[in-house]
């Protein structure tokens, strides 16, 4: 398993062709407890930066953008149904989308734990 992180504040765990995608603690810290979730279909397919889902907290809405090219295999319901698991655990329970892959290799260019944290530094 490979953990990589983008600059808008997305992770991807990511185990053969398929990553799981969610918002970093960071970005839940910056967005505040979460109201709403909306996620994408299953079925879905995107390209690197859509925007694949959108959450609001108390003090803003934002887009949560695709990683990565593929399409959307599972969505988390029970962020959903209890967005406050975004904020209590974002890298955990609070995950967002299951994406497979267009291209494995795409991954490779995104951020490690190492680089992302001297980024939000």
């Amino acid at each position: 398993m490979t953990i990589k992180f983008t600059e808008e504040h997305e992770w991807l765990k990511i185990e053969g062709d398929v990553a799981t995608v969610g918002i970093t603690a960071h970005a839940a810290e910056q967005l505040g407890d979460l109201v709403f979730v909306e996620l994408p279909e299953v079925g879905a397919t995107f390209s690197k930066n859509d925007d694949a889902a959108t959450v609001e907290s108390v003090k803003a809405a934002s887009d949560v953008f695709c990683p990565l090219d593929g399409e959307i295999t599972e969505v988390n319901q029970a962020i959903v149904d209890n967005p406050e698991l975004v904020n209590s655990a974002p890298m955990g329970d609070g995950w967002f989308f299951k994406l497979k892959l267009a291209n494995t290799a795409d991954a490779d260019a995104l951020m490690d734990e190492a680089a992302y944290k001297e980024f939000i530094a």
